[in-house]
């Protein structure tokens, strides 16, 4: 029998119509939007002024604080401005535009298609690299790696969790990163094994990719300490508590991290980030990105220069239906509708789902029933109508009491509750008041 985890969950439609189609490198746009905060913690600080001419891979903004993250220059051109642009949530946010004169790169990056696999680095000039390329977590969590990396005193790490799971539907970037890059993969999973000196790696591919998990399991023979296992499609998988149930049996605590109990969890496309930066000196300028849809004339896997306007990946992709409601960033459980197609790709963005209009409209709303539907498929094992009523009435303290901070925004609540109420929502939005009267609390 397949491992999962055992509380809640859910079995959306996988709609993976994407799956079978190679990644294909999407043609620089004419010009790119560089957010300086694609990642948890203080935005970069711009290193760059305008009509500066830069080159692909160089540093163009730098990290303002441990949990921060380096910013690159994804092309080569000229800088066109450092103002606010709007970014997916509407948004201004800091941003350099670049005018794209080309692709030149940062004569250190190598580029040659040669796998490297000796790896030399200590584990703290691995971590340093690491920082230096600007890598962040490319599951959509977006966290800086090389704090993950950084284990605070007092703790210890006994095992890599690699998330190759992949549950959110629609979403096929990180299966086909797997299929096409399987040996860089393996060599960027050894290289955060040294980073945390442990002994063992442990991938998690859900079942619905066989595919992807006898390739692994085929590469994974000629690489120490790592094991590719199998697991049932149930939803969400992915997310990080979740996964290390469901591979190791071990159980995160309430408001507790996975270093507590000695795990670490990366994502697929995060290993292979490290496997560029460590072997190649490549920094984070580019990631694949799944762009799909029902009525999407051709859903594909694009690998695109961070800064690319989202309507360059639709067009690509056969352009935008007439019949579309909604364009969402990420998959349609966890993502979040754009304001405007002409936003940026940014390092988090996983996928690009178009969805048509009659599906794009809610429900109204009934009335509860109490029936615990909500309560039943909760992975955190909390009370979403509970949450739901508590948020409606601003009663921040008691959704705290009530472990709101533990939610993870999965969307199974909302996705099963036959009366159509708007849970999440107002979970989410409990979720930001109780974090604005924790972090008083705590200054």
């Amino acid at each position: 029998m397949l491992k999962t985890f055992k509380k809640g969950g859910v079995h959306p439609p996988e709609n993976k119509i994407s799956a079978a189609q190679p990644v294909e490198v999407l043609p620089l746009p004419a010009k790119v939007i560089i957010p300086l905060s694609q990642h948890i913690g203080a935005p970069a600080e711009a290193m760059v002024a305008k009509g500066d001419r830069v080159k692909t891979g160089q540093l163009i903004a730098k990290s303002a604080g441990f949990v921060s993250a380096n910013i690159h220059s994804t092309v080569s051109g000229i800088v066109e401005s450092l103002e606010p642009v709007m970014d997916s949530s509407g948004y201004k946010r800091p941003a350099i535009t670049i005018n794209v004169e080309g692709d030149d790169w940062e004569p250190s990056v190598d580029r040659s298609p040669n796998l490297k696999k000796e790896i030399t680095l200590s584990a703290q000039d691995i971590i340093k690299k690491i920082a230096e390329a600007g890598i962040v977590g490319l599951g959509g969590a977006t966290f800086p790696t090389h704090v993950k990396l950084s284990v605070p005193a007092g703790k210890k790490a006994e095992m890599l969790v690699i998330n190759g799971v992949e549950c959110e539907p629609f979403l096929t970037s990180d299966h086909r990163l797997m299929l096409e890059k399987g040996h860089e993969l393996m060599i960027g999973i050894q290289i955060l094994m040294k980073a945390l000196n442990v002994p063992k790696a442990m991938v998690g591919i859900e079942a619905n990719k066989p595919d992807a998990v006898s390739h692994l399991q085929s590469l994974a023979k000629s690489y120490s300490g790592i094991e590719v296992q199998p697991l049932k499609v149930k939803y969400p998988q992915g997310g990080e508590k979740q996964l290390i149930k469901a591979l190791t049996g071990r159980e995160v605590p309430s408001g507790g991290l996975p270093i507590d109990i000695g795990a670490v969890v990366h994502n697929v496309g995060t290993a292979l980030a490290v496997y560029e930066a460590v072997q190649k000196n490549k920094p984070l300028v580019e990631r694949i990105v799944t762009v799909t849809g029902k009525n999407l004339a051709h859903p594909s896997n694009f690998l695109v220069r961070i800064g690319t306007p989202v309507s360059a990946l639709i067009a690509a992709a056969g352009g935008l239906p007439d019949d579309t409601g909604k364009v969402v960033s990420g998959g349609p459980m966890m993502g979040k509708a754009v304001s405007s197609i002409d936003v940026p790709v940014t390092k988090g963005t996983s996928g690009i789902l178009v969805i048509p209009a009659a599906e794009s409209k809610r429900k109204p709303e009934g009335v509860c029933i109490r029936c615990a539907k909500c309560v039943s498929v909760c992975p955190m094992g909390l009370e979403p109508y509970l949450l739901y009523r508590l948020g409606q009435r601003m009663q921040y303290s008691q959704m705290e009491v009530e472990r709101v901070l533990d939610c993870m925004e999965c969307g199974s609540c909302s996705f099963e509750c036959p009366a159509n109420l708007f849970l999440l929502d107002f979970i989410r939005l409990g979720k930001v008041e109780v974090g604005k009267i924790v972090r008083e609390r705590k200054n």
